[in-house]
């Protein structure tokens, strides 16, 4: 049995639903890995029941599993808003989360996020909960978009911000010929790792946010704003 494998078999199971739900999309979708899992989806509704949301915003729908693990977890009358903006994307999703049964607490929004924060629907919300997983390359403008939205003690969960090793996979040579992993300049990486790297330096140094890296998959970030901010 693999680490994976002993740790799945000590949480809770998956969902029936979100288990139909992951072979479709590992059936039909490129790119399935996109999409959250049994691991962290019990982390995102068990983080959920935990912060007590009652307004959370999700960038990034892809199939919807992830809605799905916190929508599961919202208390009577929150509501979750989540953003895709592959409205290709649409006809695999939409009845994924208009047939589940937290379907009252969704509200599934097709474009870009960036103007969909601030149409009319959403301009006036302020938000509990904000989960991050979309275009790398505007993590940054999604950062800085969401921020002010956050209400004072408020959390956002930002996804893959360790990039599969990316952000520090650079190999170099020491002057005695060995070699080792250096950080890479900005400019030696494409164009979404280096929207994660800075992403990742944009958040340590905010002074109006704490936050922790979880190596979990392929790196969550956890950032709380402070009360004070």
């Amino acid at each position: 049995m693999s680490l994976d494998d002993y740790i799945l078999a000590h949480i809770d199971p998956e969902p029936d639903y979100l288990h139909r739900l992951w072979r479709a999309t590992n059936l039909h979708l490129n790119y399935p890995r996109m999409a959250s899992g049994h691991l962290q989806g019990r982390l995102l509704n068990m983080l959920v029941h935990m912060i007590r949301p009652k307004t959370v915003l999700e960038i990034g729908t892809f199939t919807g599993y992830s809605a799905l693990c916190m929508a599961s977890a919202l208390e009577p009358g929150a509501e979750l808003h989540t953003i895709e903006i592959n409205d290709e994307q649409e006809v695999f999703t939409r009845p994924w989360l208009e047939n589940s049964p937290w379907a009252d607490r969704i509200h599934f929004h097709i474009g870009d996020a960036l103007e969909i924060v601030n149409c009319q629907s959403l301009s006036c919300k302020l938000f509990d909960l904000v989960f991050i997983d979309a275009d790398k390359r505007h993590y940054c403008d999604y950062y800085r978009a969401v921020l002010p939205r956050l209400r004072p003690g408020g959390f956002i969960i930002a996804d893959n911000t360790l990039w599969d090793g990316h952000v520090v996979e650079t190999l170099v040579t020491n002057p005695e010929g060995s070699p080792e992993v250096q950080p890479p300049p900005l400019n030696a990486k494409d164009s979404q790792t280096q929207g994660i790297l800075s992403f990742n330096d944009l958040v340590a140094s905010d002074p109006a946010v704490e936050r922790v890296i979880l190596p979990l998959r392929d790196g969550l970030t956890l950032i709380r704003k402070l009360p004070s901010s």
